[in-house]
């Protein structure tokens, strides 16, 4: 499990494709202390395992299946990538719950540079939309963040100068693709509510009853 919160960004050193999916080496060198051969390293919002690493890098392996539901298939040699180590127990939960299993991606839309902040609007597909509430919790390329405006096919964020500057946000462009990944509560409430109407059930939890205590 991760928070959110970037740790640091590193680079691609190395990407190499092969026919069970690709080996991907990156550039860091704040996360290899301590680092161990098995860790998870949220990379871009994606849980991958360390398969090898030395003070300056580290290397892991990416399945088929995560290139074909994350933007991992278009990386290359000097892309910049948001890198944040597992949670700990003795952590501080600064950003919000992430799993790093990607649900889908979103292509950037619109940059709009305020005074203080900046506005990113994303288009999402069809099928994250029921996911995706005003005010709720998003990772974005592994960023913990707040969604402040929600429409029928897009959503928009408002980031500050610091996360704006210290993660890969300011390298995007128009048509950028990012790693979606949305809050997992919303699911658990999606199978509740789907057991409730299909099962016999003594549970007082339902749409009424979320609706009256604010949680939809």
């Amino acid at each position: 499990m991760f928070t959110g919160i970037v740790e640091e960004v590193g680079y691609v050193k190395a990407y190499n494709s092969a026919s069970n999916g690709a080996v991907l080496v990156v550039a860091c060198r704040k996360i290899t202390e301590d680092m161990h051969i098995g860790d998870s390293i949220c990379i871009n919002g994606v849980c991958e395992t360390v398969v090898d690493f030395d003070k300056e890098s580290f290397s892991v392996n990416i399945s088929n299946e995560t290139l074909n539901v994350t933007n991992f298939s278009s990386l290359k040699s000097g892309d910049r990538l948001n890198l944040e180590r597992a949670l700990t127990l003795q952590s501080r939960l600064g950003g919000h719950i992430v799993s790093g299993h990607i649900d889908c991606v979103a292509q950037l839309v619109s940059v709009e540079k305020l005074d203080d902040y900046y506005n990113l609007e994303f288009k999402f597909p069809h099928e994250a939309g029921k996911y995706i509430v005003y005010k709720g919790s998003i990772a974005i390329n592994g960023i913990s963040l707040t969604v402040c405006e929600v429409y029928d096919d897009s959503f928009k964020v408002a980031i500050i100068p610091h996360t704006y500057k210290n993660t890969v946000l300011k390298d995007l462009s128009v048509g950028s693709f990012v790693n979606i990944e949305t809050d997992i509560l919303g699911r658990y409430v999606e199978k509740m509510l789907s057991l409730n109407n299909n099962v016999d059930t003594d549970s007082r939890i339902n749409i009424e009853f979320l609706q009256e205590n604010g949680f939809v």
